[in-house]
This record gives structure tokens, C-alpha cells and sequence, in this order.
């Protein structure tokens, strides 16, 4: 059985990159992504321009414009880039099919019986090479039997043991990236290119098999992927090296440092497997339908939606998933396209739920000079769990425990589902704060509320002020809302203290007596007097 192999490939610049791709323009000034980092704004990643100006990772960004006045910042992405990286695994599906992404910027590939497919190891880095400048990304490889020391290979190969390697110092570019990227923007009589760092010898981040403790025990400590702390300490004892920490006793290694300092060093020399968990492919929910003559009406779309729908609830059964946002995508013959998107209150596998809701936004699309093919995919989903009904609900009359979510559904798809809010129950006293307010599609129906001896109003208001007549209590004449009202009959009082534990203004007058009043226009107000300041104010009304 031949050796395990496996290939890292680390993008140093990958966040700064990923901006290029969508602004080619910014690549000849210096360009960083800015992040917060233990309370500052520092660079995240620098662009080829920015890191031949003299700037690095992890500079305060008050430093860098001082440097670079001409500095342009993107902030960071944390998910747009995620998004990017997963991306990435699956165009390295090209060179071996035992792909795994290593958040934030780098990628694991096994590939143990794959490199002669491409000339050998070094030709299996050269194609990665130019395949990644052929994307506008630069990156390192490193080639070893553990997955531990190709990371290290692929970051530190090259630098010495004092060096703070924090991806500031790239010895080496895809080739690609020179000769294409470079290239091209001289020719097109653009600025000049930026001072690129010699590159170094692509041997020197492929270990040969059996030789891994031979490639790795000259980098620094930070190679193991241990934690800052630990580095720091490592080389404040002259352990610069992997090779020098190797041969110490593994009882006082690990009772100064911890197991993870073993862990590392065990699984870098392969003592330790460190088996890679290949990114496993997102399921494709989606289907499309294409024509044999183009259509322009909306009966024509339902019709071609109703044959849609159901071989897309099919793949969602066998996924074992519902739909919660679905697209429908109309692809017309002059190459535009039209989306008609809608969002679903609970998750669904039935082609009439989703046929019904698509049914609403459908109308008014502009079909131009027709429409030759239709998309439908379902762009968010989850697990879908089995219900199991009670005995006394299974009757015709029994209520359907999904028609408000198919309620909501609907509403949600004129009115927009963040619109639509349901009331859950609070552990609070204070009439304010006794019901969370809650995204009606997003939240499950609320439990049973507590019981109260006094009944609490439907619409609770502001405290607003009321103004006696008389010095009864509670008033029997008084003035609300600039309108003279006369009690006919009163229930109370209820007396609410306010929470001591925290110092909420609207309650620092102290506890509240409130009444239930009932006036002779019909209206039921419920009322309070403020034991410490004496006011009454009215703060909700019954219904």
C-alpha cells in the first residue's frame, strides 16, 4: 500500500484577493482587510501592492495610514469569505476527490495516488499553482505523509526560527499569478507592477516519504500549530526549533505545555494520525424545465410550475429536508432572467404548499419576448421531524395543527415574513415586559401563559397621564386624553412593585396600585396611582 500523502494549500492574501476579484481596478494601490482585534481596527489581510509598501498582518491601522495615506480598506467578511473557502474545496475536487477545507485560508487535500496523474508531486503543485493564478489567488503547497507537517511546510518553509511568521512574508507566489496577473496589467499600460519577494525553491515544501521528521525539524515551533502562549515561551527557553523540543523528555513536555504540545508534535512526525474529513457536497435541490417554445403568460408559468414542484418535494423527501425559502428563477430568450422568491413559516415537502405561495408573486413578471426555461431550488432548508398527532385530534372537526403556519406563510408572502410578529410569554411582573415580542415564521407557537388572578389588558400603553376632578380613589370623574370621563364601576386595586434588582427610570416613582375602570362612554381603561408621587396614569385598555 503506497504512502499517504497529503498536499496544503494555504492562500495568505485570500481575504485581500477575494476583493480584487470583484474590484481588478484596486490592484495596483495597497488594499487591507480590517478587522476588530482585541479592541482595535488591525489588518486582516494585505493585497501583493500593500505588503511591497512595507505594510503587515496584524499592524494597528493608525500605523498603516501613516505609512500609506493612499491605503484602501475593505472591512472583513467573515462569511462571505467561509463561503469563498468552501468554494474553493470544491474547485480542488479537480485534483484529488479527499478535499477538506482549514478555515479561514487554507485547504487539505489527500492526494495518495493522484500526483502521477499530473507528472509527479511537483507537477501536482505547479497545476495548482496556475490553476489558483488563473483565479487571481495566490498560495503556498506544502507536500508531506502527515497533515501536520504539510501545513507547516506550507507556511514556514523558508523562514527561521526567530521569525514571527504570521503570514506577512511570502517567499513564494503561484507562478501563475506572476506571469498572468502581473503580466497583464503591464501590458495594458497600467501602473507598473508591485516588488514581488525572490521565490524559493518549490523542493524545499515537498517532503519525501519516510523523510518527514527530516523537513520539519529545522522550522520554528510555531509550525505545530500550538497555542501563542505556548510559542512565546517555547522560544523565551532558546526552543526555536521543532528539532529541539523532539528530543526532550515527553513527561516534562507535556507537564510544562500541556498534552497539546505532544498531540502536535506526535501527529506533525506521524507518531499520531490525523485522518481529513472531506467536506461532504450539499445536496442539489433544485430542478429545471426547459421548453420547447418560449411562454409569456402567467397560466403558462403556473402550468410549468405545477410539473416543477413536485420532483423538487421528491428530492427533498429523500434528503430528509423541507424547504424554508424557495426561487423560482424564469430564464427568458434575450438572456435576462426574472426571480420570484418566497419564504415559508414552517418547512415543507408538499408541492401545494409551495405551488400556492409562488402562486401569489408570481403576477406581473415581464416575460420580454418569452421565456425558454424555468428554475426552481430551494436556497434554505432543515431537517424535517416526524409529528406524531394525539388520538382526540385525528377527527373531522379537529383542528389542523399546520393551518397557521400556512397562514403565516401566506400573509408572509404580501407582507413580508419579518412583518408579521406573535406575543410569547415573560417570567416578569411588570405589565411591560410580561410578553416577548417574536418573529411569527421564525418562532414556535407560544405555551401555555401563566395564570393570573387579575386579568391584564389587550393593548398595553405608554402611561399616560390622567388628570381628577375629584379626590376619590379611584377617581370618579377625570380628564384622559383631554376628554372628561365618568367612572360607573371600578375592580382593584392590584398593587406591582418594581423590580429592586434593576433601575429601570419608568418605575423609580415606586410600587403602583392599578385599577380596572369602567366609564360611562363604554370604555374599560386600566389605571394606576403612584404610591410615591401620587399621579394617576392610564396604561392599558380592555377590549
Amino acid at each position: 500500500m503506497p504512502p499517504r500523502r497529503i498536499l496544503s494549500v494555504w492562500f495568505p492574501r485570500l481575504a485581500a484577493e477575494r476583493v480584487l476579484r470583484g474590484a481588478p481596478l484596486l490592484a495596483p494601490v495597497p488594499l487591507a482587510v480590517v478587522g476588530e482585534r482585541q479592541g482595535a481596527l488591525r489588518l486582516d489581510s494585505l493585497s501583493a501592492a500593500a505588503e511591497a509598501a512595507g505594510l503587515r498582518r496584524g499592524m494597528a491601522l493608525g500605523d498603516a495610514r501613516a505609512i500609506r495615506p493612499d491605503l484602501v480598506t475593505r472591512p472583513e467578511d467573515p462569511v462571505g469569505q467561509r463561503a469563498f473557502l468552501a468554494a474553493l474545496g470544491r474547485w480542488a475536487g479537480r485534483f484529488s476527490p479527499w478535499t477538506a477545507t482549514e478555515p479561514p485560508d487554507s485547504l487539505a487535500l489527500d492526494i495518495t495516488g493522484c500526483a502521477h496523474l499530473f507528472g509527479g508531486e511537483a507537477g501536482l503543485v505547479a497545476a495548482v499553482e496556475e490553476a489558483a493564478g488563473d483565479l487571481g489567488l495566490s498560495l503556498r503547497a506544502g507536500v508531506s505523509d502527515t497533515l501536520g507537517a504539510a501545513w507547516a511546510l506550507a507556511r514556514f518553509a523558508g523562514t527561521t526560527p526567530g521569525e514571527r511568521h504570521a503570514g506577512d512574508a511570502i517567499d513564494q507566489e503561484a507562478r501563475a499569478t506572476r506571469s498572468r496577473a502581473s503580466r497583464r496589467r503591464w501590458e495594458r499600460g497600467g501602473q507598473p507592477p508591485p516588488a514581488r519577494i525572490p521565490p524559493g525553491p518549490a523542493a524545499s515544501r515537498i517532503a519525501s516519504p519516510g523523510e518527514t521528521f527530516a523537513h520539519v525539524a529545522g522550522l520554528p515551533v510555531a509550525a505545530l500549530r500550538l497555542a501563542p502562549e505556548a510559542v512565546e515561551t517555547l522560544r523565551e527557553l532558546g526552543l526555536g526549533r521543532i528539532g529541539d523540543i523532539a528530543g526532550l523528555p515527553r513527561a516534562q513536555l507535556a507537564r510544562r505545555f500541556g498534552p497539546e504540545a505532544l498531540l502536535r508534535l506526535d501527529q506533525a512526525i506521524g507518531r499520531v494520525p490525523e485522518p481529513i474529513s472531506p467536506n461532504r457536497p450539499e445536496p442539489t435541490l433544485a430542478v429545471r424545465l426547459t421548453l420547447p417554445e418560449p411562454i409569456g403568460l402567467e397560466a403558462d408559468v403556473l402550468a410549468a410550475l405545477d410539473r416543477l414542484a413536485p420532483p423538487l418535494c421528491d428530492r427533498l423527501r429523500a434528503a430528509g429536508r423541507g424547504a424554508r425559502r424557495v426561487r423560482l428563477t424564469l430564464l427568458r430568450i434575450d438572456r435576462a432572467t426574472q426571480f420570484v422568491e418566497v419564504g415559508l413559516a414552517r418547512a415543507a415537502d408538499t408541492p401545494a404548499t409551495i405551488r400556492s405561495l409562488l402562486a401569489l408573486r408570481i403576477g406581473g413578471f415581464d416575460a420580454g419576448f418569452g421565456i425558454e426555461a424555468l428554475r426552481l431550488e430551494a436556497l434554505e432548508t432543515e431537517p424535517m421531524v416526524a409529528r406524531q398527532r394525539s388520538a382526540g385530534g385525528t377527527g373531522p372537526g379537529a383542528p389542523d395543527p399546520d393551518a397557521l403556519a400556512d397562514l403565516i406563510g401566506r400573509l408572509g408572502t404580501r407582507l413580508g415574513l419579518e412583518g408579521l410578529t406573535r406575543l410569547h410569554p415573560a417570567d416578569s411582573h411588570i405589565p411591560e415586559k410580561g410578553a416577548t415580542v417574536m418573529a411569527a415564521a421564525f418562532a414556535a407557537p407560544a405555551g401555555p401563559w401563566p395564570a393570573r388572578r387579575t386579568p391584564r389588558p389587550a393593548v398595553i400603553l405608554r402611561p399616560e397621564p390622567v388628570r381628577p376632578v375629584d379626590d376619590s380613589t379611584p377617581p370618579e370623574r377625570f380628564v384622559w386624553r383631554r376628554k372628561p370621563r365618568r367612572r360607573v364601576a371600578a375592580f382593584g386595586p392590584e398593587r406591582i412593585a418594581p423590580e429592586w434588582w434593576l433601575d429601570d427610570p419608568a418605575w423609580r416613582s415606586g410600587p403602583r396600585d392599578y385599577w380596572r375602570i369602567e366609564t360611562e362612554e363604554g370604555e374599560r381603561l386600566w389605571l394606576f396611582e403612584t404610591k410615591g408621587e401620587g399621579g394617576w396614569f392610564a396604561q392599558g385598555i380592555f377590549v
